[in-house]
């Protein structure tokens, strides 16, 4: 499984942003894809995750009403908007998968993409 983040950038604040993870190398039924952020000094933290086959959802409390999660089964992609950024968004995003288990999964995935930093300024 190859996971391959992108559309991170310099923003303002206020401004929005929408990240992609481009993902390859098997089917993903049964999967559920995340998205996952490590800003400076910090550890890594969930943000949003989604089923690839049903499309159901689910969100850390800290991104609710900002972020959404969303999947293109026909480009299998998965994406997180970003909404109204803030300074405190400023991190590297990754993107992750995992097969199976107990939803919604927000920290045990079994892969993982390189990241795309996401610098917010003020």
């Amino acid at each position: 499984v190859q996971l391959q983040a992108s559309g991170g950038g310099l923003v303002q604040a206020g401004g929005s942003l929408r990240l992609s993870c481009a993902a390859s190398g098997r089917t993903f039924g049964g999967y559920a894809m995340g998205w996952f952020r490590q800003a400076p000094g910090k550890e890594r933290e969930f943000v949003a995750t989604i089923r690839w086959s049903g499309g159901s959802t689910y969100y850390a409390d800290s991104v609710k009403g900002r972020f959404t999660i969303s999947r293109d089964r026909a480009k299998i992609t998965v994406y997180l908007q970003i909404y109204s950024l803030k300074p405190e968004d400023t991190a590297v995003y990754y993107c992750a998968a995992v097969r199976g288990g107990s939803w919604p999964p927000t920290y045990e995935y079994d892969y993982w993409g390189q990241g795309t930093l996401v610098t917010v300024s003020s």
